[in-house]
């Protein structure tokens, strides 16, 4: 979801700050795009959170044992080779 489409249907809410933070905030931010800029950073903030939660929820999804293949640096070069050969040989066009 863009920011934009988040932002096309706001709700006002009251939050608390550190008065210390809102003094850097005014020193960068006028008032009149405060609530964009704190949007913002909340949206990328939660997209950060989202990203961890993912990475959590999937450790241990690889495991070597399912894939020999890929035992050592040689091999793992070997095959990032053999994708790249195969973007090439899709489109026609050598990317290196």
């Amino acid at each position: 979801m863009s920011f934009r489409t988040a932002y096309k249907d706001p709700t006002k809410i009251t939050v608390t700050l550190p008065k210390t933070l809102l003094v850097r905030l005014d020193e960068y931010v006028p008032s009149r795009k405060r609530s964009r800029f704190i949007a913002e950073a909340i949206e990328s903030r939660l997209a950060l959170e989202e990203q961890l939660t993912a990475l959590d929820e999937t450790a241990g999804a690889w495991s070597d044992g399912n894939h020999p293949e890929m035992e050592t640096e040689e091999d793992i070069d070997r095959w990032i080779d053999d994708i790249r050969a195969s973007w090439s040989a899709s489109d026609g066009e050598h990317h290196g």
